[in-house]
């Protein structure tokens, strides 16, 4: 990612986070800024996620280890945006109906796959280079025409930033186009809960 590039985002996320500098960790964060979403409690569990951690047990439960946020600096954030990229370019974007005839089922993909399972698959990226889990959390939104969809939500110190297969760009969570429904818990993997999205997002019912 050029440094220009970086650059641009810090200017952003300095005036959404004001008083940061560039690599500093807020102590603490101040969650009640508006790049990160806010919560209510816990909710319903997707099925499809519910389904997955049957066969996923270990990546469903409580995290041994707990972080509010990653601190985001230049490697990190260049880090995210090829684990974007590159999951993004490498899988073939299909539905869940046509490639396994079922509504939905969530997965990792094999060169296939639905949008959740890009994000799984980000999301076991990033671990595996290190990230703390509790800060990669999947996330179910509704698109402008009303159908659902899930993207990653990674909780910075910057806001909650998403990684999306439909974007190849990784945006503040509150300058996507999405409504915000609900996401996984950061202490409990297997726990789902309500995201406050009170912004002017616009759906409409889907036609299909």
């Amino acid at each position: 990612m050029p440094k220009k590039s970086f650059l641009r985002f810090a200017v952003m996320a300095a005036v959404m986070v004001a008083g940061s500098a560039m690599g500093e960790t807020l102590t603490p964060v101040d969650f009640s800024n508006a790049a990160f979403a806010p919560t209510l409690g816990p909710t319903a569990i997707p099925i499809g996620h519910a389904e997955f951690c049957k066969t996923h047990r270990e990546e469903c439960g409580p995290n041994g280890s707990f972080a509010e946020v990653t601190p985001l600096d230049q490697p990190r954030w260049e880090q995210l945006v090829s684990t974007n990229n590159r999951y993004n370019s490498q899988i073939v974007p299909i539905t869940d109906q046509d490639l396994y005839q079922v509504g939905e089922f969530w997965t990792y993909p094999d060169g296939y796959g639905d949008c959740e399972d890009f994000a799984l698959a980000k999301r076991r990226a990033l671990i595996e280079a290190g990230w703390e889990p509790s800060t990669l959390l999947m996330a179910v939104v509704r698109e402008l025409n009303g159908n659902g969809h899930a993207v990653l939500m990674v909780r910075t110190d910057r806001g909650d930033l998403i990684l999306d297969n439909q974007d190849s760009m990784v945006r503040v969570w509150n300058e996507t186009p999405y409504q915000f429904v609900k996401r996984q818990s950061q202490t409990d993997a297997g726990k789902w809960v309500t995201i406050e999205d009170s912004r002017n997002v616009t759906t409409v019912a889907s036609t299909r």
